[in-house]
């Protein structure tokens, strides 16, 4: 099967992978960068073409469609800048600033 032959792929695999790619195109990703990033993450949470054999193969893992290009970032916006407050107050008072 030559590179970029997608005949190996459920129907709902390449489902998967046309919605996520809107999801890049909306947050601005190009046509052709949002098309990889989309299969990589089909890839990832799948393990690939699941297309031989009845039953077989994996468990789905979700994690990184669960983040949902949030990035790592934990707490509401005031606790992270509340944080940010008290992290320069101390770099100040400590002369690290």
């Amino acid at each position: 099967m030559p590179q970029g032959d997608k005949s190996a792929y459920t129907d709902k695999q390449k489902r998967k992978a046309e919605h996520i790619e809107e999801g890049y195109e909306k947050r601005g990703a190009s046509k052709k960068e949002a098309e990889r990033r989309a299969w990589a993450t089909v890839n990832k949470e799948s393990g690939g073409g699941k297309k031989s054999g009845s039953g077989r193969g994996k468990k789905e893992n979700h994690s990184a469609s669960s983040r949902g290009g949030k990035a790592h970032k934990k707490g509401s916006a005031e606790a992270r800048s509340a944080a940010a407050r008290k992290g320069w107050d101390t770099r100040r008072r400590n002369g690290n600033a």
